[in-house]
């Protein structure tokens, strides 16, 4: 897939939702939670393989006045399948502990453990929360990467009051972490996070990077500028020498309007984290007519492609062996109408001036 995306005429954006999903199984691998997760899947299989254990569990939770309720059991594939089965577990500790209590071959996590389950709990919550906020559809998400990851980041560090086990754990995420972020389309990004009024202030960059991110836009507005100029208008060789006395004062005039935008809009105050971004482009786009396309192009941009994983996960449930006779027609008529059933929308509409 990122083979193929390099030849398309398009920028290729990687899914940091996946980036940091990655991150968190090299940490587990590399941790002292192996022995403890893996207890925690024989508990979480004795029930699912067998309905009477099931009914059994349900009848505890009856008893000691809790929902009934399925554990849940982690995937490797499945977004943070690990948090739901630690919570899963941790809910329902005393009804797993009378009904474990005459099983000889389940063993229930120790104290200790539930403890050790409890800060792993604690580390991995952060992680589910930007995962889901990178994932979101109704709101502009292309920006709030960095910040995000910024965020979780300052989550992992280090602390003297943690276990020795918790900071390896958080030292390995944090440099695998850091290595995902070496990317070369980090810049898109540091663009669109400069480009949201929320996060203009760029703080979650260094200070040595801010000046240049706003250099990169700067860039990329003269860039995205010039093939139109040279589409609308070819003139001859011969005109070209005549122009090139007057280029210097077109080109200081065009970069003045450029930085006069720029210095403009760093100089609005910033909105709050509720506000959408998009909305206060449309109405300041007057003021800020050359940084206005580009913020919509930018912010326009999802940062992972779940919703559209979602599509297709929603297609193949609806194309099954026993519907493989629906036509194409039928079963896009399907898809939009289970679409809109759920009230989620899938497709991305970019507006440009």
């Amino acid at each position: 897939m990122i083979a193929a995306a390099r030849h398309l005429p398009f920028e290729h954006i990687p899914c940091f939702a996946h980036s940091l999903q990655r991150s968190i199984t090299v940490s587990l691998q590399n941790s002292l939670f192996g022995n403890v997760l893996a207890k925690c899947r024989k508990v979480v299989g004795h029930f699912k393989h067998s309905p009477a254990n099931a009914a059994e569990l349900d009848q505890k939770q009856i008893e000691h006045g809790q929902k009934k309720e399925s554990l849940v059991q982690d995937v490797p594939t499945r977004w943070n399948s690990t948090l739901a089965m630690i919570q899963s577990i941790r809910r329902n500790e005393q009804p797993l502990r009378d009904v474990l209590s005459t099983h000889t071959k389940i063993a229930m996590p120790t104290t200790a453990e539930m403890d050790k389950l409890h800060r792993l709990e604690m580390l991995l919550e952060p992680c589910r929360y930007v995962t889901e906020l990178l994932g979101g559809e109704k709101y502009v998400s292309c920006s709030v990467a960095l910040p995000a990851l910024c965020h979780v980041s300052r989550v992992m560090e280090s602390s003297d009051e943690d276990p020795a086990y918790v900071n390896t754990f958080k030292a390995t995420f944090r440099k695998d972490l850091e290595t995902r972020k070496e990317n070369p389309n980090i810049v898109y990004l540091k663009i669109a996070t400069a480009l949201d009024p929320r996060f203009k202030d760029l703080k979650c960059l260094p200070r040595a990077e801010r000046s240049e991110v706003w250099a990169s836009v700067r860039e990329h507005v003269v860039v995205a500028e010039k093939p139109v100029e040279e589409k609308t208008s070819e003139p001859p060789k011969k005109k070209l020498t005549l122009l090139a006395n007057s280029s210097e004062s077109d080109s200081e005039q065009e970069d003045d309007s450029i930085e006069n935008n720029v210095r403009r809009y760093r100089a609005e105050p910033t909105i709050s984290s509720d506000s959408c971004p998009l909305e206060w482009w449309s109405k300041h786009a007057h003021s800020h007519s050359m940084l206005a396309p580009y913020a919509q192009k930018y912010l326009g941009t999802p940062a992972t492609p779940v919703p559209c994983e979602r599509l297709f996960s929603l297609a193949g449930h609806i194309v099954q062996k026993k519907r493989a006779s629906l036509s194409s027609e039928n079963v896009n008529n399907l898809v939009c109408l289970s679409n809109w059933l759920t009230g989620y929308v899938y497709c991305f509409f970019y507006q440009t001036a």
